[in-house]
């Protein structure tokens, strides 16, 4: 029986260095942001690399769907899925997972405007996902009868062994600590649009350690304070590791 973990996080929140620590594992698939090529076909959102990234993706919502709830690539008994709660614009949501194992991954809202805003432009909070993000965890709670398992970014990069250790346990899955590490450059599995926002991720081997909060100007700073009541009602959630 394969598990699979549906990752949900927003832009610019270590999700890519996630789906490395679990590409690590010998016995872990990873797919990278499926239903992206869908979203952008259904709202023509200009993005860096959208025309690339739909010519190179299935962006038909239900067969992408089928796809995830398959079989996993190379027959891996775990699947890890990196999603993004707002690219689901289309008639496909966490509902429709019901086998999933969903995890959520926060970031604080201000060191995500930075690290997007250096990449691209960013015109409102709706880009960066977290009502979405809150949204999903709340149904996933009301099927569950419980909190689903929260994991900030910041927590990850100050212990990635305790974080990881404790996010395995939440999904009911054994620890590797060959999460801690893996090998620099692109991979197969990477999406296409890997080459405009994975450098960072290309260069490192493992988790960098956090860095200080940003600065930001005030328009910045006004789209990261429109984000932060979501963000800090995910984090009341969020896992801590053991002691």
């Amino acid at each position: 029986m394969t598990v699979r973990i549906a990752m949900w996080s927003g832009p610019r929140n270590i999700s890519t260095a996630m789906m490395r620590g679990f590409g690590s594992r010998p016995d872990c698939a990873v797919t990278d942001e499926p239903f992206y090529g869908a979203f952008l076909k259904a709202t023509g959102e200009a993005q860096p690399m959208a025309a690339e990234s739909i010519a190179s993706m299935d962006c038909d919502w239900a067969s992408v769907a089928e796809a995830m709830n398959g079989p996993a690539p190379g027959g891996k008994p775990i699947w890890y899925q990196k999603h993004m709660p707002h690219h689901m614009v289309g008639p496909v949501a966490i509902d429709d997972f019901p086998d999933h194992r969903h995890a959520f991954l926060i970031r604080d809202p201000g060191a995500v405007v930075a690290s997007y805003a250096a990449k691209n432009d960013l015109r409102s909070p709706e880009r960066l996902g977290y009502a979405g993000l809150l949204a999903y965890f709340e149904r996933e709670a009301d099927r569950l009868g419980h909190a689903p398992p929260v994991i900030d970014s910041a927590d990850v990069l100050a212990d990635p062994e305790g974080m990881l250790r404790a996010l395995c346990a939440a999904l009911d899955i054994p620890w590797d600590p060959a999460m801690l590490v893996w090998e620099p450059g692109p991979r197969d599995t990477d999406g296409i649009w890997g080459r405009h926002w994975y450098a960072a991720v290309e260069r490192s081997t493992g988790f960098a350690p956090p860095s200080a909060p940003p600065a930001l100007a005030p328009d910045a700073q006004r789209i990261a304070d429109a984000c932060h009541a979501d963000y800090e009602a995910l984090a009341r959630h969020r896992l801590r590791a053991a002691v």
